[in-house]
């Protein structure tokens, strides 16, 4: 090795922890594991009057795919926070989240997906930097051989299906911790 070269450090040697049961990425040096872990996806169903919101993808997977508002949840975010801007970046909806419709685990690709009932505010809605279009489709006018994913046409489906409000009781972080501890 030269002295423009570094060696490498950081996590990357894959073994099994000490006290673990699988594979991690760990630090030869320190012994630092890296634990990955699923990526969490949050959007909603948004409705107004009879039509639902749907965003055609500008970018892959998928491009040129009709999908729900929903994407990447960020750091220091509550999921239903995170639901509101994803409905604004794709589809400048402003938007009330509802109720939470469903929780998908997509295990292939290490994903959970919170997917909210939601209403547009105002139906004044353009393409987002991540959508070529967007619109707004009656149930019929859906373009069901078009959907990007599976999770889409399931989260369609439970909208239709189950009533509105709350499709099940949960708890939420109490009102003096709105952003826990």
């Amino acid at each position: 090795m030269d002295q423009t070269e570094t060696p490498a450090r950081g996590p990357r040697i894959r073994t099994v922890p000490p006290g673990d049961d699988r594979q991690r990425l760990v630090c030869p040096d320190c012994d630092w594991v890296a634990y990955e872990n699923p990526k969490v996806i949050v959007g909603s169903v948004v409705t107004w009057e009879d039509r639902i919101l749907l965003c055609r993808r500008a970018i892959e997977p998928r491009r040129g795919f009709w999908t729900l508002p929903a994407g990447y949840m960020e750091l220091n975010e509550t999921t239903a926070a995170g639901a509101v801007r994803e409905a604004w970046e794709e589809a400048r909806a402003r938007i009330t989240v509802e109720a939470l419709l469903a929780v998908y685990d997509v295990t292939r690709i290490s994903q959970v997906q919170l997917i909210y009932r939601a209403r547009l505010d105002d139906p004044a809605i353009a393409p987002g930097p991540e959508s070529l279009e967007v619109g707004l489709f009656r149930w019929e006018e859906i373009p069901w051989d078009q959907l990007a994913f599976p999770t889409v046409r399931w989260a369609l489906e439970a909208h239709r299906r189950i009533p509105a409000g709350p499709p099940f009781a949960r708890a939420t972080n109490p009102p003096e911790a709105p952003e826990g501890l």
